[in-house]
């Protein structure tokens, strides 16, 4: 961001194209003023039992990807349907509702949201809003959760095998979350979280194949149920990852995250992320509306239900002056 850009979102408002959008958060904003404490860094502790069950879930995942050809075409358009709404939760969701407060969601959709979020299984709204708001404001420093100056793996999945870094968790402890606890639907989630988890991100997607068409427990459970979760997992650890590595940056070739097609795919419109350290206050993530972004899709859709409203947009002046400005001249990502 400009300074004037950053300026204007602390003051709690944003131009976007001649309108005027309240914001309710600031806490996206990168912090240029952190500084890495100097000296050898904190030994890293291994968290073994997240080691294990990441383990245990990939191995039973591979066995999910040995059953497949056994799933009947229900079981595969049903494992279908539960990636898609899994992947909402946390993109729809916990990213651009809740961690950057880009749109207006109704009570309804919201509660949506949250069983979507549940049947991802990433955390709960709250834990999951915080640490990426965290990201966003100390970006590839020792106070972001998943840095991706420390490499692929630590950024993909590495991060969840260790202790935090201090600077994480002292930073995290200093955000302003008073818009995610006076949720409802977010604090309701948080206290029923892990009886959510069980049924909906494993009961209900083994459950309805078996009961209503007959599928066998066995490839219920491994596909739609484990096979499904961990490659959403994946999914939306390659915006991490991936997507802060591989790629181009035609919008601000000083940061890390490029844009990159196949993250966007894969994670139904994240890859833009170039775009999206930018302007993270656009609820599209991109310049380019729904094209490989069934978020955004799925958001303006809500818009023309009446179920979701004020979805923040940056107008195409700022679009190309920044790009002029800051970009590194590739072709346009979309």
């Amino acid at each position: 961001m400009t300074q004037t850009e950053t300026r204007n979102h602390h003051d709690g408002k944003q131009q976007f194209g001649g309108a005027v959008a309240e914001t309710s958060s600031v806490e996206d904003v990168f912090d240029d003023s952190y500084k890495e404490k100097e000296g050898p860094k904190p030994p890293t502790t291994l968290v073994w039992r997240n080691i294990i069950l990441m383990s245990i879930l990939h191995v039973t995942a591979l066995y999910g990807l040995v059953l497949l050809p056994s799933a009947s075409v229900a079981t595969l358009a049903w494992t279908a349907v539960c990636y898609f709404i899994s992947a909402l939760g946390v993109t729809a969701g916990a990213h651009r509702l809740w961690s950057h407060r880009s749109y207006k969601a109704s009570f309804p959709l919201r509660v949506f949201l949250a069983l979507a979020n549940s049947m991802a299984f990433q955390n709960d709204i709250y834990e999951w809003a915080r640490d990426h708001r965290v990201h966003h404001k100390y970006s590839e420093t020792d106070a972001d959760p998943h840095n991706a100056t420390r490499g692929f793996f630590f950024a993909h999945v590495g991060w969840l095998m260790v202790r935090k870094h201090p600077d994480v968790i002292e930073k995290g402890k200093k955000l302003e979350l008073s818009d995610l606890k006076a949720d409802k639907v977010v604090m309701f989630q948080r206290r029923h979280y892990k009886l959510s988890v069980v049924l909906l991100c494993f009961f209900v997607p083994m459950f309805v194949p078996w009961y209503f068409w007959g599928e066998s427990l066995a490839v219920a459970y491994f596909v739609p149920g484990l096979l499904r979760y961990a490659v959403m997992l994946n999914a939306t650890w390659l915006v991490n990852s991936a997507a802060h590595i591989w790629g181009n940056r035609p919008y601000d070739k000083t940061i890390n995250p490029r844009e990159n097609r196949l993250v966007a795919f894969s994670a139904i419109g994240e890859g833009f992320h170039n775009y999206h350290h930018t302007f993270p206050f656009d609820y599209a993530t991109s310049e380019f509306g729904c094209k490989l972004n069934l978020t955004t899709a799925f958001i303006d859709t809500m818009c023309f239900l009446g179920l979701a409203k004020d979805p923040k947009r940056v107008s195409n002046e700022v679009i190309t002056a920044r790009r002029q400005r800051t970009g590194d001249c590739s072709h346009k990502s979309g």
